[in-house]
């Protein structure tokens, strides 16, 4: 969701020269990003001496100003220890005095998208912002293709409706239990035409093995097996992507396939698929959006009142 930002950015200082620093696994969203010069990646399991040779390498380069679209504690540390000349974050309990110029997280009494946010950093910077793009990744390797081929020509799926199915929560509060995801994944399969892929990471593979188990053998996957590009790959060749507030749902966004979002504790208004056709199922409740932490009624029943039938229904507007 930074990427419209990265866009804008670019476009207003053509000659500049852009370094995007990202967490491992993410590198495969930026890397070969045509706005991007240049990405440091940082590893998952960072020792002190590690994170000792990125800041050297950040100071090393004299960087007129650093923007930090993260302002997490690793990201605010970063960004005091860059030696830029100007530091642009957000506006936060305890990490203001970091940054030279503070823009605020949000609105009083109300509700901004996060790319917006992302925006309003550039924004901050002086850049004259006339409209927002779309979100845009990289784009595949060759290997990339050749996986999604081979898995499209193994299975005969060329002349078929794909539904790319995200079977991933991220924690128990984004869970919408691997009984409704194998009961929508029969329901989709079952339509005239219609193969369901699922897809997730290596933590999902337990799930994937209970949703396999409960759908119908038509039903294929390809959790744990591709990495993030190649999920862009799938999704941009599906006639559908079904799937929570994630990661794998904004990357939809970064393509032309219709998404249906089913949303637990966050908001629309905050993280939905940007500028893409979508359709969100939600329940309105009091009690959203959370904080993640605990469910106050302890049903979860933001997600958990969500009916298949309402996610089904949701997915045939978009399969005829």
């Amino acid at each position: 969701m930074t990427t419209p930002a990265v866009e804008i950015l670019k476009a207003a200082l053509p000659a500049a020269s852009l370094t995007y620093v990202v967490e491992e696994p993410y590198r495969r969203l930026v890397e070969g990003h045509p706005c991007l010069d240049e990405v440091i990646v940082i590893e998952k399991n960072q020792t002190f001496r590690d994170f000792r040779r990125v800041v050297r390498r950040i100071r090393k380069k004299r960087y007129d100003a650093v923007l930090d679209f993260h302002g997490g504690p690793r990201a605010s540390l970063l960004a005091l220890l860059s030696g830029a000349r100007l530091k642009i974050g957000y506006k936060v309990k305890y990490k203001s005095c970091i940054y030279h110029i503070k823009v605020p997280r949000g609105v009083k009494n109300g509700y901004v998208h996060s790319v917006e946010n992302h925006v309003n950093l550039v924004k901050a910077l002086g850049v004259g912002v006339a409209g927002i793009p779309p979100a845009s990744l990289p784009p595949p390797l060759p290997a990339d293709v050749r996986a999604i081929d081979d898995f499209f020509e193994k299975h005969e799926l060329r002349n078929r409706k794909v539904v790319a199915l995200h079977i991933g929560a991220g924690n128990r509060f984004r869970d919408w239990g691997t009984a409704n995801i194998a009961r929508l994944a029969t329901c989709l399969a079952r339509l005239p035409g219609t193969s369901v892929v699922l897809i997730g990471g290596d933590e999902d593979r337990a799930a994937e093995k209970d949703i396999m188990a409960a759908s119908p053998a038509s039903v294929l996957s390809l959790a744990g097996r591709i990495d993030l590009i190649g999920v862009k790959e799938l999704i941009s060749r599906a006639a559908l992507f079904v799937g929570p507030d994630s990661g794998p749902m904004h990357i939809a966004a970064a393509t032309a396939t219709p998404i249906v979002a089913f949303f637990g504790p966050t908001l629309p208004a905050n993280f939905s698929p940007w500028k893409s056709r979508a359709r969100v199922v939600e329940k309105e409740l009091g009690c959203r959006p959370c904080r993640q932490r605990e469910c106050v009624p302890g049903d979860f029943r933001c997600l958990q009142g969500i009916t298949v039938e309402e996610v089904f229904d949701a997915c045939r507007e978009f399969i005829r």
